[in-house]
């Protein structure tokens, strides 16, 4: 996947302070919500010249290539900016897992009146996944 004019998308995309901006991951076939992560404007540029998404690690200070040791990937079908240019929303095909706790979504949890529910049943042991 290539862009002619790299430096234009760019130019829409509002980095915070820090210099990153939230990334929505959403398959793209099912809408379903995947993840919320954070991208750097190196993020950015590996996701769009490369096709699989890169993200920006807080943790580690570094580019978190999905997949990279899990192998649960995802390939970018679409790259959206909202209205503010300060939200980007990823449409993706997940292979897999998209959690680290080895569930399909980071979504799992809903607060309901009872309390939290775990909607979400564990697909992959975490230990399996990061092996």
């Amino acid at each position: 996947m290539t862009f002619a004019n790299l430096d234009a998308a760019l130019a829409l995309i509002k980095f915070d302070k820090d210099g990153l901006i939230p990334a929505i991951a959403q398959q793209h076939d099912t809408g379903e919500v995947l993840m919320m992560a954070w991208m750097s404007k190196d993020a950015v540029v590996e996701t769009l010249t490369t096709g699989q998404v890169c993200y920006w690690s807080r943790s580690r200070q570094s580019l978190w290539r999905k997949g990279e040791t899990s192998g649960q990937t995802q390939a970018l079908v679409d790259f959206l900016v909202d209205c503010d240019g300060d939200t980007l929303l990823l449409k993706v095909d997940q292979s897999g897992v998209a959690c680290h706790t080895g569930r399909r979504t980071c979504f799992y949890t809903a607060i309901r009146q009872s309390g939290a529910v775990v909607v979400s049943d564990v697909q992959i042991a975490p230990e399996d996944l990061y092996k």
